[in-house]
């Protein structure tokens, strides 16, 4: 599994949101130049986010966005599946149910379950507020 540009992206997107504490709405050009970051390319992740009812939009010249939960309320996780589809590392587990003819006889079957639960123990257990809390431990100006 390799997360793509635009899950890196809209996972520091969406970091950058929960470093402001909903205190007012970001505008995509604040946060474009924060991350540097192309504000064209994010107007097409926030636009995901948005629709998934992750973000709020506030229209006018204070406009911006702003999360619609507390950063604590989003995994890692929630905001890769969104941006990327599922994580499973093989199709065969990207369902609950594996359908697979060879899921019997297939030796290499127990790798792929077990770096499937690795990767969603990891993913599902990190939130936003977890994120923000390892940045202020590294310094004060630490890099999204």
């Amino acid at each position: 599994m390799k997360i793509s540009t635009k899950g890196r992206y809209a996972l520091r997107m969406m970091l950058d949101l929960a470093k402001s504490k909903g205190e007012k709405p970001i505008s995509i050009k604040e946060i474009a130049e924060r991350q540097h970051i192309s504000d064209k390319y994010l107007e097409q992740i926030i636009s995901v986010l948005n629709k998934a009812g992750y973000v709020k939009s506030v229209r006018g010249p204070q406009g911006g966005y702003m999360l619609l939960k507390n950063p604590e309320d989003y995994t890692v996780g929630m905001i890769l599946r969104l941006i990327e589809g599922n994580l499973a590392p093989v199709e065969c587990l990207e369902f609950e149910e594996n359908t697979c003819p060879r899921r019997e006889e297939c030796v290499t079957l127990k790798v792929w379950e077990k770096i499937n639960d690795a990767v969603k123990d990891v993913v599902d257990n990190i939130t936003l507020e977890d994120l923000i809390q390892w940045g202020n431990d590294m310094s004060d100006h630490y890099s999204i």
